[in-house]
């Protein structure tokens, strides 16, 4: 996470994901254990084939993206994606996604479907939100990440999207990644940005605009029990994120009859907020200096976004965002 020539960031929290996909697993254990054993060995051969398919773009559903259950999941919080300026269809950029939170809501309904209606505000762009490779080895629950737009956060998927030609693409990256999501507690404005250096170096390589967004509602979906630095729930999490490269924020918040305990996240609102783009003037080998200077400019310009706007959405005049 912290070297500056590694992308390695997660789209979305295991929280999100783990039950879709261990529903995958299991049905791929049936088949494979049933009559129709052999369906299961021809799957395992496309996965063969097809491994590459994640830092390649992967393969999109405009059919997927728009189910109706999103407009669902957006109206839960609701989800609402703020634009601020119009953004070139010539260029490509890459988002910086912040905070990570718990569920990573806002980033899902606004880059992974249209219940936002991306495509309408940012005609012309095409948006990737980065996931960790562990999740593209799941039988089945792949296919369906990808179909949203859910790409690898291998260090060749970014390269890969916005080394595009002609434009329009966005990498959208959760800067904070994994262990961010472990400080992810109501009212909380922890970023985790100083020593993540490696979304700037990719910028600059492929000259991708940069471009900071700040979700304002995302920290306050669920309750955490609370896991301080240096407590010992805290050791064990950052030490399963270590070994594992996934986070376990022990996270709860309300149930479907009742309103005090559960795993649904609250029906809070979540106002995603797209700031200004950071031109980017493309350099294939920039120095330490050059990398040191655009991390400067990115988390002022993060700073302003948010003090722009944290009044508007909710957050009081005295807070201000801490980084790590």
């Amino acid at each position: 996470h912290r070297s500056e020539g590694v992308l390695f960031l997660d789209g979305l929290s295991p929280f999100s994901l783990s039950f879709s996909a261990q529903c995958c697993l299991v049905l791929y254990i049936l088949l494979l254990l049933s009559s129709y054993w052999y369906l299961a060995i021809l799957y395992a051969g496309w996965l063969f084939l097809d491994r590459d398919t994640p830092v390649r773009g992967g393969r999109r559903s405009a059919w997927v993206r728009n189910w109706t259950v999103w407009k669902h999941f957006r109206d839960y919080f609701p989800i609402t994606l703020v634009k601020t300026v119009d953004l070139d269809p010539n260029q490509n950029y890459l988002f910086g996604f912040h905070p990570h939170g718990v569920l990573v809501a806002g980033g899902f309904g606004n880059f992974c479907t249209e219940a936002t209606g991306f495509s309408k505000l940012f005609p012309g762009i095409t948006p990737y939100l980065l996931l960790l490779p562990f999740w593209f080895r799941v039988p089945f629950f792949r296919e369906y990440a990808m179909s949203g737009g859910l790409v690898s956060s291998d260090k060749a998927s970014g390269n890969h999207i916005l080394s595009q030609k002609g434009g329009g693409h966005a990498a959208v990256i959760a800067i904070g990644g994994a262990p961010e999501s472990l400080d992810a507690h109501p009212g909380a404005l922890t970023l985790q940005v100083l020593n993540r250096k490696g979304f700037i170096k990719l910028a600059l390589k492929h000259g991708a605009q940069l471009v900071p967004v700040f979700s304002f509602g995302e920290n306050e979906l669920f309750n955490q029990v609370a896991n301080p630095q240096g407590s010992l729930l805290r050791r064990i999490q950052d030490r399963l994120q270590s070994v594992l490269g996934v986070a376990f924020p022990l996270a709860h918040a309300r149930g479907v009859f009742q309103y005090s305990f559960g795993l649904l996240p609250f029906r809070k609102p979540i106002f995603t907020v797209v700031g200004k783009p950071i031109p980017i003037v493309q350099n294939l080998n920039p120095s330490k200096e050059e990398i040191e200077q655009l991390h400067k400019t990115y988390v002022e310009q993060l700073t302003k976004l948010f003090e722009e706007h944290k009044v508007e959405y909710g957050i009081a005049e005295d807070k201000h965002l801490t980084f790590i």
